[in-house]
């Protein structure tokens, strides 16, 4: 417990708690996530600073590095660290996402996390923590895009066992999204070209903001092509 507590407040030092809800009303596009959407916030190089500069308009950024869908601490919970928490009620057009990498790294290590995929998300892509809270969105009117996690082809990871899992997770997200119009799954696995790792920050796990503009690029296009 006590080793939780100082990761999560590690995290909302290190990259905040996200965007003011005052800044709701000035924008369309509300992003939730984890470490892959708050890296590099500090530099003005996130993936939502990438997503503006596409697109010339603001995105309310609420990420939280550390983020997961099963997460107890009622406060730093609250705070956004339990993903479902970063969301605004607003009139949002679009709302884009990640998030799972946390709940397969702390809840199974990467190791035998059979119930923990399907309790956020199932085989089918029917159920699941993941599509309670996409289907939430969406009952709001928004659309949603949702993304997988960057890969390291040709070069080693800390949590390169945790590749396989990422995959099937990918799978059973695009298969949810297949099934509403409103849902767009962009996967990350072919950003990186093999045994380049200049999208990836030193830790070889979190996106550099080279990696961070490819992420945005990506959600931009999606978001213009419709």
């Amino acid at each position: 417990m006590l080793r939780t507590w100082l990761i999560a407040l590690m995290a909302l030092t290190l990259w905040g708690c996200g965007e003011s809800p005052t800044m709701a009303a000035k924008s369309r596009i509300l992003l939730m996530g984890d470490s892959l959407m708050a890296s590099n916030r500090g530099t003005g190089t996130a993936v939502a600073d990438q997503i503006e500069a596409h697109l010339g308009e603001e995105v309310v950024d609420r990420s939280v590095a550390g983020a997961r869908y099963f997460y107890t601490l009622p406060i730093s919970g609250a705070a956004g660290m339990r993903l479902p928490a970063q969301y605004l009620s607003g009139n949002w057009e679009w709302v884009v996402m990640s998030g799972y990498g946390n709940d397969i790294l702390f809840g199974c290590g990467c190791g035998k996390c059979d119930d923990e995929m399907n309790r956020l998300i199932s085989a089918d892509g029917s159920s699941g923590a993941i599509v309670d809270e996409v289907r939430f969105i969406r009952n709001s009117g928004a659309r949603v895009v949702y993304t997988g996690y960057l890969r390291t082809p040709g070069f080693a990871s800390p949590v390169e066992r945790c590749g396989p899992i990422g995959t099937e997770l990918d799978r059973r997200i695009a298969l949810f999204a297949a099934t509403d119009p409103g849902i767009t799954f962009v996967s990350l696995a072919d950003i990186v070209p093999s045994g380049d790792h200049s999208y990836h920050s030193a830790d070889r796990i979190h996106p550099s903001p080279k990696g961070s503009a490819a992420i945005g690029a990506k959600v931009a296009a999606v978001i213009e092509g419709q």
